[in-house]
């Protein structure tokens, strides 16, 4: 029987998001393994999005964390995660509510990102306002030129700047490359060493100055196996809970195993050669071309046709058995924003339905 069929899938209507705890531990344990010291992890819960997976991941011994959102932030909070880093830059009504989150989930240690004196004297205001001290890290745009500040001289006059502000407090810097995502490693290692070498370089101009040494936090899923062999950094990966096909292909040399799939059904025949599946765009994430969707573990020689809101039609060839009412299992190629997609995850373990995990933080608001 293969590992991912569900012996009860009658009992699960489609289109499903379903998750496989037992396979969600194993890739923890892969991570923890790789980075050596669990302590230099600050895993990412953008992927996953539940509580359930952060809990297993503190039972783990990782005790910090990374998020993007202010509801992904509130979840970590509910878990009473020990470090949280907004790894984004709140702005006017977001940085009341990371105000708020802070006043709310006292256990838990909140940062930020910053990467202008406007927004940083803002945080400054809000948290001098509330008798707070907030610790923030400077972001860095090491590639992906959407927010940060280019390496150089400018991000020590900033940090410099920063740390002269009350109620905020500079840490750290922020380096996220996720536009390293060639599947040769050795490409990967190469962009990833002139990343860090600029990084450790404005690490050692800011401590020249007098400031306590800045923390550094580099990397995701696809450059882990890099930052993982490097002494004092922390990585977040996050991608890596769950896998999907686009990293399965990508990246061989990392050992993570799928552990979240799409369940599907056959919904109708259009004519001889063709199938229809009930796994529209409302169901899987559609921004990569038609051919890097999804990929079905028990049926690969199916090839996409066409991709509408609640259909997609599959071409199955000359005398295919198909019949409405089969089920596929597919891998996600991008499991992120298919999470997103689904208000939960079903759980299976042993080949058969056992709960779900609400995917909580896919709201843009839970209760800050």
């Amino acid at each position: 029987m293969d590992w991912y069929t569900i012996d009860d899938i009658d009992q699960l209507d489609s289109p499903a998001l379903v998750v496989y705890p037992d396979n969600v531990k194993y890739n923890i344990d892969v991570a923890v393994s790789m980075v050596g010291d669990v302590s230099r992890l600050r895993t990412h819960i953008k992927t996953h999005k539940s509580k359930e997976v952060v809990l297993l991941q503190i039972e783990a011994g990782i005790n910090k964390f990374k998020c993007a959102t202010i509801a992904e932030a509130e979840v970590l909070g509910m878990c009473e995660a020990a470090d949280v880093l907004l790894a984004y830059q709140p702005i006017g009504p977001k940085l009341k509510r990371f105000i708020c989150l802070i006043e709310k989930y006292p256990v838990t240690k909140y940062s930020c990102l910053v990467d202008n004196i406007a927004a940083a004297e803002a945080i400054s205001v809000e948290a001098l306002a509330r008798g707070l001290q907030i610790s923030v890290y400077v972001d860095l745009n090491v590639g992906m030129n959407r927010t940060g500040i280019v390496p150089g001289e400018k991000v020590v006059e900033f940090y410099l700047a920063a740390n002269n502000l009350k109620g905020i407090m500079p840490v750290g810097l922020h380096a996220y490359d996720g536009h390293i995502h060639e599947p040769e490693l050795d490409v990967r290692t190469m962009k990833s060493e002139a990343i860090l070498a600029s990084v450790l370089k404005l690490q050692a101009d800011i401590e020249k100055l007098g400031i306590k040494k800045p923390l550094i936090i580099a990397g995701g899923s696809p450059t882990f196996p890099f930052y993982a062999d490097k002494e004092g950094l922390e990585c977040s990966p996050g991608t890596f809970v769950y896998w999907d096909a686009g990293y399965d292909e990508a990246f061989t040399e990392q050992d993570f195993i799928p552990a979240a799939l799409v369940v599907t059904r056959v919904i109708s025949l259009p004519d001889d050669t063709k199938i229809c599946l009930d796994l529209g765009h409302k169901s899987i994430a559609s921004e990569s071309p038609l051919n890097k969707r999804v990929r079905f573990l028990n049926a690969p020689e199916l090839e996409p046709v066409s991709q509408s809101e609640e259909h997609l039609v599959m071409e199955a060839g000359k005398g295919h058995t198909y019949k409405p009412g089969d089920v596929l299992y597919g891998l996600p190629y991008h499991i992120c924003p298919t999470v997103a997609v689904y208000e939960r995850a079903i759980t299976i373990e042993d080949n058969l339905i056992t709960g779900e995990w609400l995917n909580l933080a896919r709201d843009r608001k839970i209760t800050v």
